[in-house]
């Protein structure tokens, strides 16, 4: 990649790191991208898919599969803490998980397709909302423009500190861990204070639920059976001397290397709520947020990205285990092969979602190196 080239992608990438919206609501981003891709003429642009999703479409001149290249819109609300000139200008709010450097890798491959198309088949660039709520990915594939671009074959990356910056790495199977929000609402009767005897509160229950699930996944090796409960949240009754308190909530993070174990930790979890309410009279009611399922990188969709990496120069490392944190990509491994790789964003570099974390602009020519390569052997 030419400097002059990649200033220019440096420069979009800070224009979206200024602008960073939160799921569901990245209007101003999906219309910077938009005009971005429009300059290079593909051949269908879809906008408003599952919210404020965006496809651009390269078509090939023969028939051929369908390659599907995601990023995602969305940034985190955290205050970013920065001196940068391009820092964040929309308070509460940054581009603090490398979103807006996964945007100008996507937004570098249409340039490269525009200057040439496809032999055959299409090429789908997808921009895609509200990955960090886990909402984004099935929101476009249930919308009904999806079977226009629905795909053969599906790539994605995620960058990864703690690698150096540039660094391709490849898990052959699971890639990042199932999780979900577990929220528990516990619902007794209040009292005064002075006679809590004639009410029924919800404290008993929940001085045993908060031990009791993290008890049910403890964590430990990223094996088949891992399990992690973490509590994120809990709340008894109102902030007063004078009620004894007739409500309760208890919010947990499950977490598992695969969809089945989360069946079951779900089931085990809300047996144990069940069984404890029940003894201690109260009302539950359980509900599930943040959804995201196992997602697995596919035999064939691992080799086409160790091929490109090794033509790009950047030859992948293959790991063993999973990511810890989870992805709504392995949504589109359901009707697609699909598989998400690692990119290093520097062995010092802040931690993903901290207030400080910025996207290097080096990892940009890796990422889109290997994308294209991608595109290429597989549609010429």
């Amino acid at each position: 990649m030419t400097p002059e080239r990649l200033a220019r992608l440096t420069r979009l990438r800070h224009a979206l790191h200024q602008i960073p919206e939160v799921s569901g609501a990245e209007e101003k981003t999906a219309a910077m991208v938009v005009e971005y891709l429009r300059r290079h003429e593909p051949d269908q642009l879809l906008t408003g898919l599952g919210g404020h999703g965006v496809a651009a479409v390269f078509e090939g001149r023969a028939d051929g599969p369908a390659v599907l290249i995601r990023c995602e819109l969305d940034g985190l609300p955290i205050e970013e803490l920065s001196d940068q000139p391009y820092r964040s200008t929309h308070a509460g709010r940054g581009h603090l998980c490398g979103h807006d450097g996964h945007m100008a890798m996507v937004a570098a491959l249409a340039e490269d397709l525009a200057a040439t198309r496809p032999a055959r088949g299409r090429a789908v660039l997808l921009f895609q909302p509200a990955e960090e709520t886990g909402k984004g990915a099935a929101a476009v594939i249930a919308d009904p423009a999806f079977s226009r671009i629905a795909p053969d074959y599906a790539f994605s990356l995620h960058n990864l500190p703690g690698l150096p910056v540039g660094q391709a790495a490849l898990c052959a199977g699971a890639a990042n861990c199932a999780s979900r929000g577990m929220r528990i609402r516990l619902t007794g009767k209040t009292s005064h204070a002075a006679a809590p005897q004639d009410g029924v509160s919800p404290a008993g229950a929940m001085s045993q639920l908060l031990p009791g699930l993290v008890a049910l996944g403890s964590g430990g090796d990223l094996g088949p059976d891992f399990a992690l409960v973490t509590l994120t949240h809990a709340r008894l009754g109102e902030a007063t001397f004078g009620i004894a308190p007739g409500q309760a909530e208890v919010w947990a993070t499950l977490r598992t290397v695969t969809n089945s174990r989360m069946e079951q930790l779900i089931a085990a979890g809300t047996a144990l709520a069940e069984q404890v309410c029940a003894a201690e009279g109260l009302g539950v009611a359980i509900e599930f947020d943040d959804v995201f399922d196992a997602c697995t990188n596919h035999p064939e969709a691992v080799e086409a990205l160790r091929a490109a990496a090794a033509e790009a120069g950047h030859p992948m490392q293959m790991r063993d285990l999973p990511q810890r944190w989870s992805e709504d990509f392995g949504q589109f491994g359901k009707g697609a092969k699909a598989a998400m790789f690692w990119l290093g964003s520097g062995a010092d570099q802040p931690q993903l979602h901290n207030p400080d974390y910025d996207f290097p602009d080096a990892a940009i020519p890796v990422g889109a190196g290997i994308f294209l390569h991608t595109v290429r052997n597989l549609l010429g």
